[in-house]
């Protein structure tokens, strides 16, 4: 059985046991939003049938990604500038997948 979720404007395919970086989350336990649950060759999709299905996750730390280095310019003005960034992520691990 899987599930796909939605979380911080962006989907991910999980499953139970499964550990994935997400967009930052401020708590220790989470339940993320179902977008489609697959189990088997039972496939819900619609709101109705979503509405009793639940995916539970814990926060297990939080990571950063890769480092971004950006530059810009203007052509003939002598404007440069470079910034970097690197995005905050949380690690979750996915602890239950239920339909309810």
């Amino acid at each position: 059985m899987y599930a796909v979720v939605e979380t911080g404007g962006k989907q991910y395919r999980v499953e139970e046991g499964q550990r994935l970086a997400v967009e930052i989350l401020k708590k220790e336990s989470v339940s993320l939003k179902p977008v489609l649950l697959v189990d088997d060759a039972e496939v819900l999709s619609t709101p109705a049938q979503l509405a009793k299905v639940t995916v539970t996750a814990n926060v297990v730390g939080e990571a950063r990604g890769p480092k971004i280095n950006g530059f810009t310019y203007k052509d003939k003005t002598n404007q440069r500038n470079r910034y970097g960034h690197r995005q905050h992520y949380s690690e979750i691990e996915i602890v239950s997948i239920s339909k309810g």
